[in-house]
């Protein structure tokens, strides 16, 4: 087993609380990049209908109620049209080369009026994780060299937009160095 960084568990639960308003009981949720052990969708499965993780070190699984696979995201999600009414990304943009595609692939898979929920780390996050990682090892220096960007408000407002969906809420989290943001297809 890979050992996580010491901050990495931590900085997870936080990620998550902010994100469990958002799950109903009858949600059918995707999890895109959802890690090796699906851990936020495992821990929410006794509280929705049914979901899928994707992510290219999970750990294949398939329970009841959930089917974890393993995939690359950058090759197209291989799931039916209209399929979810929730698809979660926490802390995944930011590692994405084409964000762009990756929307609209969701968009393709979110029902209508469906939400898309992520998390993401703002502008002012890419130095201080620069530091946890680099200077003190606190976490992972392979996840923060893949970053691709850092967002903003209007960064991902611009985002929504271009890819079919409205940005109906945001907000900062972790002193304004991570951002929580809800997108509706329409």
């Amino acid at each position: 087993m890979i050992k996580e960084e010491f901050l990495e568990p931590y900085l997870r639960r936080l990620r998550i609380r902010h994100i469990e308003r958002f799950i109903e009981a009858d949600d059918v949720v995707l999890d895109i990049g959802c890690g090796k052990d699906a851990q936020f969708l495992r821990s929410i499965s006794g509280s929705i209908r049914s979901g899928v993780g994707l992510d290219y070190k999970a750990n294949e699984y398939r329970s009841e109620n959930l089917n974890i696979i393993r995939t690359s995201l950058d090759k197209g999600l291989h799931l039916k049209d209209n399929s979810f009414n929730k698809v979660f990304m926490l802390a995944v943009l930011e590692h994405i080369q084409d964000p762009q595609k990756l929307l609209k692939e969701v968009h393709r898979l979110l029902k209508t009026d469906g939400d898309l929920i992520m998390t993401v780390p703002s502008n002012l996050a890419k130095h201080v994780l620069e530091f946890l990682s680099y200077r003190l090892n606190l976490v992972s220096r392979a996840e923060i060299m893949d970053h691709k960007k850092y967002y903003n408000r209007q960064s991902l407002k611009r985002l929504s937009k271009k890819t079919g969906f409205f940005m109906t809420y945001h907000d900062y989290f972790e002193c304004f160095m991570n951002n929580i943001a809800v997108f509706k297809k329409i």
